[in-house]
């Protein structure tokens, strides 16, 4: 079974305590990891009011599975507070920890990512073209934690900003986070563009054919593939992830990449970047996905997301001869 190599555990470790770390957040864990059964210290910061303060366990749909009232400033144990969270019956997905004042969500979420034995796409069907996994044992192991955030995309053309989907691939999202924080996407091109369909990034040397230096194992995202969604690029090995990205241009185009790529994050800003940038002239074939002159990602920054319920929903595809304007 392919494994993470010891380039992305570096990379994890070197930028861990940049993601957790929560500068204004109103939650922030301790640490990244917390192993089953024990302690988990987050610090609480108060807005600034004397209304009171409440933490919320939600899950991805945002339903409220337990409350703590009456939260003091201060640091907390979220395993005292939600003894739940330990608890090794049925499937677990990502959570949020989220903090209220009064009835008002205030700051971004803690993201709780259980570490859990993932399956493995051992292969791809032949008859479907869609990859066959092989399950593990679900043995979970404790958390991942970290401050929810949104991704900054700054290209030539404009910013995109990315709501990421850690319920929907929780180690794509990790291993894309890590990489902006550590500076991988400076001055990369947008090197291949196909109409309707993708712009894809991510290759150093701007051919498609580059990465970080690692290969990340296919997560099994049941995120559509719509106008706006981010994913995973990849060669024909399943387990070839690394550091190559594409934007979908249509949903008309892209359904096709269902269950056979990871989406990880939607756009909820830069529509009308998005599709400048899929305006941009083509070599001549065979040559006719290349751009002429390659827009730029000129970098990727964390920026704090709204508070869980709040944020702005994925952009849609504006229609033709109409400006999309900062949506």
């Amino acid at each position: 079974m392919a494994k993470l190599n010891r380039s992305l555990l570096a990379i994890a470790t070197a930028v861990s305590g940049m993601l957790a770390s929560a500068a204004g957040a109103q939650l922030a864990p301790e640490r990244t990891y917390y192993g089953l059964d024990r302690a988990f210290p987050i610090e609480v910061t108060s807005p600034g009011t004397e209304n009171p303060l409440s933490i919320k366990l939600m899950d991805s749909a945002n339903a409220v599975l337990a409350t703590k009232e009456a939260v003091e400033p201060g640091v907390v144990d979220l395993s005292t507070l939600f003894p739940s969270l330990w608890e090794s019956e049925g499937d677990r997905g990502v959570l949020y920890a989220q903090l209220f004042e009064g009835d008002n969500p205030v700051g971004p979420a803690v993201v709780l990512q259980p570490m859990v034995s993932p399956s493995y796409a051992a292969r791809t069907s032949q008859r479907t073209g869609k990859p066959e996994w092989t399950p593990s044992p679900r043995i979970f192991s404790g958390y991942r934690a970290y401050v929810d955030k949104d991704v900054l995309m700054s290209t030539t053309e404009g910013d995109i900003l990315f709501r990421m989907r850690p319920d929907e691939a929780p180690n794509t999202v990790w291993n894309f986070m890590s990489l902006a924080e550590g500076g991988f996407y400076i001055d990369i091109a947008f090197h291949r563009i196909i109409s309707e369909f993708v712009i894809q990034a991510g290759d150093p040397r701007g051919q498609g054919n580059g990465g970080p230096g690692y290969f990340l194992d296919l997560e099994d995202s049941k995120l559509p593939h719509d106008f706006g969604v981010l994913s995973m690029a990849r060669s024909a090995d399943p387990n070839s992830n690394g550091s190559q990205v594409f934007v979908c241009l249509s949903r008309e185009r892209t359904q096709g990449l269902d269950s056979r790529y990871t989406g990880f994050g939607q756009a909820i800003s830069g529509a009308n970047v998005i599709m400048k940038i899929a305006s941009t002239p083509l070599q001549p074939a065979p040559n006719n996905e290349s751009p002429v002159d390659p827009p730029l990602i000129t970098s990727v920054s964390l920026v704090d997301a709204a508070p869980r319920g709040t944020g702005e929903a994925p952009v849609t595809k504006p229609k033709q001869g109409t400006s999309a304007g900062s949506r």
